[in-house]
């Protein structure tokens, strides 16, 4: 038996399995007992119910997810260098331009659990989700600012998963300089057009944009282009624009935007104005989504090519009937607003919602508008949000790309 080097965690009799195939997650009911020297947010070495070592991790006994675990390798300290290193290497499998932005660090895909670690231009944004992260997070932040160059690096935790941890939203500077109210990053269109985009790092969705859907944006324009030149798209959940600038830098006559932020809308205008494009008033729409395609629908309105992009609306697995029968109504209603072979690209955020339910829900909706369609395409997270193979929790962006008939 190895001697442990941190207080001891044991797991209950046949309860090894996951941590034996890599899996991060140490579940409380999957434990016999925690040494009392034990501290929430501090290291625990995790044996096999006959005292074998097995991984250490970072403990807290307030969530449901004990221990998330850091090294399978005794030997391997977790001290500063630890970070520093996987931090490093995190960085270097990732390739963002000086101007763009993009995922450095993606929890426990990086080996990081609870770490999230964004760049936009000069600045780093973090989030802490985990009570080991937050009690190391300034630490961390300088390591990050050192590896990077980055002129400063500022938080984002006001998520709702850090409830689960026991933690308040927390938001602020962590190291360097303040970043500014605004600022703007470049990301490419299909043929490499470059698009500037305005984000608000203190208060914008998420740590400022959607950078998981960057790939889809060139995608979905690339499908634009190919529907010629004069497509009417529609653009639902709007957010700040970022689809409508790929629409109509691949020739979108125009894009009707809707979303229930009239801040967020003013942004997005503002993104098409800065990319020389020349929006007008009924380009934009603030209204709830759902009310807004049955209005379009009523009025006979029809479109080449609709996003359907909407915020994670199954939180938990308590939520996965709900939110199929939003996702349904949704694609039911793109559906019926489609010219014949238009193009309707949907997605889901929701970690609940698996590819394969999400396509059965989608069909259900193509069943009830009456259309048959075809998948073209299958969308999924930015390749700077990669899925680490034992921990496919990791995967939760999906998106289908279908053509009406």
């Amino acid at each position: 038996m190895t001697s442990p080097l941190h207080p001891r965690a044991t797991l209950r009799p046949d309860r090894d399995k996951p941590v034996r195939q890599r899996h991060p997650w140490v579940f409380s009911g999957a434990l016999a007992r925690i040494d009392d020297a034990a501290e929430d947010g501090g290291l625990v070495d995790l044996l096999s119910a006959g005292g074998e070592f097995l991984a250490r991790g970072y403990l807290n006994r307030r969530s449901q997810i004990m221990i998330r675990l850091l090294t399978w390798d005794a030997a391997e300290a977790i001290d500063d260098a630890f970070w520093r290193g996987r931090i490093g290497r995190a960085c270097a499998g990732r390739v963002i331009p000086p101007d763009g932005a993009g995922r450095l660090v993606y929890s426990e895909s990086d080996g990081l659990p609870g770490l999230i670690l964004d760049r936009y231009g000069d600045w780093l944004v973090v989030q802490a989700l985990t009570l080991g992260i937050e009690t190391r997070k300034q630490q961390l932040a300088r390591v990050a600012r050192e590896l990077t160059g980055a002129r400063g690096v500022f938080e984002r935790s006001d998520v709702d998963v850090r409830e689960k941890e026991g933690l308040a939203p927390a938001t602020g500077l962590l190291a360097g300089e303040e970043p500014p109210a605004e600022l703007t990053f470049v990301e490419s269109a299909f043929d490499d057009r470059p698009l500037r985009q305005i984000v608000d790092l203190r208060r914008g969705h998420k740590t400022g944009a959607y950078l998981d859907q960057a790939i889809n944006r060139r995608r979905v324009g690339r499908w634009c282009a190919a529907l010629g030149p004069g497509a009417q798209c529609l653009n639902a959940f709007a957010y700040t624009g970022a689809f409508a600038l790929h629409l109509l830098a691949a020739g979108a006559a125009g894009v009707l935007n809707i979303d229930s932020s009239a801040e967020a809308l003013a942004t997005a205008r503002r993104n098409l104005e800065l990319n020389g494009f020349a929006p007008n008033d009924d380009d934009f729409h603030c209204a709830n989504v759902f009310e807004a395609l049955r209005g379009l629908r009523d009025r006979a309105r029809r479109f080449d090519l609709i996003v359907l992009d909407p915020p994670r609306l199954a939180q938990s697995a308590a939520h996965v009937d709900r939110a199929a029968r939003a996702y349904k109504d949704l694609s039911m209603l793109a559906l019926k607003l489609l010219r014949p072979g238009g193009l309707l690209a949907t997605f889901s955020c929701s970690g609940q919602i698996s590819a394969e339910l999400f396509q059965k829900i989608v069909f259900s909706a193509a069943l009830d508008a009456g259309r048959d369609a075809q998948i073209v395409e299958r969308f999924t997270q930015a390749p700077d949000h990669p899925v680490l193979l034992s921990f496919p929790e990791a995967s939760y962006l999906k998106g289908l790309l279908l053509r009406a008939g």
